[in-house]
């Protein structure tokens, strides 16, 4: 048990929750405003009131499990507790999408930013570099990580508050400030339910950092107190970011009129807003917040790693093992490093929608565990408050999630189903060697 084998400088609850901040990537509000305008017909506020609901139901089902397990590996682990460790391995398979994927994504974002502010440096090489540092700090003790996030992520929350003080003034000082005090960002002209869930749907995968926290349980001081809350409190925190840049950004552009290109409208939101200069600085800051989410990722996803190997899953020496020196899934992040460079022959078109099927597949999981956890397993059914947080308030959350796979996009769940038919055949060939699949105590 790692707790046993190194003997670590744990993270406080501060420390988790920036790396689960980090995660969101709260600069990712300006990528997707383009898109959610388009969809929502410019309500993107109201779309990501809409994700922050579900999103905080959801919340609420990990935190529970948390608060009652020390166990790290997210839905994987809740899932197989409540559920079975059969039922476990396909909801921690199907989470591998997101926890695979998003630090690729990150570094094939890294490249394209790198490439645009030094085009004499080729593309491959950015996406080298990035994937190279951020594996090389995910290598070290988790404190690292969490100091280097707080770094990285505030810069970007400074530039995005300047930001909001750029369409203050400048609304301000051009139509008066009457007209920022003012809930047309929120509800104007015709509002429509189908558009908001369609929004809401792109906008909830912005909130995985409140899922990746879970991961740390056993890096973590306290972690039945700690975890728990750092899962509300990621989430409530990347609620209100994203909220509060969406509402000033919708307040600026109505609708997408402005923009050339809608779907990759933050160079033309921050130029329009704050100038030439403020564009540079403003990109430099989300290559900052690209790294952010970067370290994060990696580490979240090597974790999961690690924890599937432990239990059998992966090869237990090398990929279910701990660095004596250095407290970290060593191996299990080099994989991820390695995947990540697989970025230098992709594009952000052909990753960028996959990751919302094993989202997707944890959410309904870990709501559907809570179910089967307490109000089945443990029959915690007397009084209307067992019935409502251990029946009906989870049922409502998984048919939340549902509402959200109704509007998934047909590559992801083309690519999901594809995905979730190769562990099916992983499985068999597991059971035929007769190799078991548990879930143990600890790390």
């Amino acid at each position: 048990m790692l707790q046993d084998e190194v003997h670590l400088k744990k993270l406080s609850l501060w420390q988790v929750i920036v790396i689960g901040v980090a995660y969101m990537t709260p600069m990712t509000v300006f990528d997707t405003f383009g898109i959610v305008s388009g969809t929502t017909e410019g309500h993107v506020p109201l779309a990501y009131l809409f994700a922050l609901v579900a999103m905080l139901l959801t919340a609420f089902s990990y935190a529970r499990f948390s608060r009652i397990s020390e166990k790290p590996g997210s839905a994987y682990t809740y899932t197989a507790e409540s559920c079975g460790s059969s039922l476990g391995f396909f909801v921690g398979w199907c989470s591998l999408l997101d926890y695979i994927l998003l630090p690729l994504i990150n570094a094939l974002l890294c490249g394209i930013y790198l490439e645009a502010i030094i085009p004499s440096v080729p593309y491959w090489a950015w996406v080298l570099v990035a994937a190279g540092v951020v594996t090389l700090i995910n290598c070290f003790r988790v404190n690292l990580l969490a100091n280097l996030s707080l770094i990285f992520v505030l810069a970007p929350v400074t530039l995005m508050v300047f930001f909001v003080y750029l369409v203050i003034h400048g609304i301000g000082t051009t139509q008066g400030y009457e007209h920022v005090l003012t809930l047309a960002p929120l509800v104007h002209g015709n509002t429509h339910i189908l558009p908001l869930i369609a929004g809401a749907s792109i906008l909830c995968f912005s909130f995985l950092g409140f899922d990746a926290v879970t991961t740390l349980s056993h890096e973590t001081k306290d972690p039945k107190r700690n975890i728990p809350r750092a899962v509300m409190l990621t989430t409530l925190i990347g609620g209100v970011i994203f909220f509060t840049a969406a509402w000033f950004i919708q307040l600026y552009f109505p609708t997408n009129a402005q923009f050339k290109h809608p779907d990759e409208a933050l160079p033309e939101i921050v130029m329009y807003v704050g100038g030439a200069l403020f564009q540079s600085v403003f990109l430099t800051g989300q290559i900052m917040n690209t790294v952010a989410s970067g370290l994060a990722s990696h580490a979240s996803a090597s974790r999961l790693i690690y924890i599937m190997g432990r239990d059998g899953i992966f090869h237990k020496k090398t990929l279910g093992g701990i660095h004596p020196r250095f407290g970290t899934p060593l191996y299990a992040t080099l994989f991820i490093g390695l995947v990540s460079l697989s970025a230098i022959f992709l594009d952000l078109a052909q990753v960028v929608n996959l990751i919302s099927f094993g989202a997707l597949v944890a959410f309904t999981a870990v709501n559907f565990s809570v179910f089967m956890q307490f109000y089945v397993r443990n029959k915690e059914r007397q009084g209307l408050k067992n019935l409502f947080f251990n029946a009906i308030l989870p049922l409502i959350s998984v048919a939340a999630i549902v509402c959200l796979w109704m509007n998934l996009e047909t590559s992801a769940l083309t690519f999901g189903s594809t995905w979730l038919c190769i562990g099916i055949m992983f499985f068999i060939y597991k059971k035929a060697r007769k190799q078991s699949i548990a879930i143990e105590s600890a790390y």
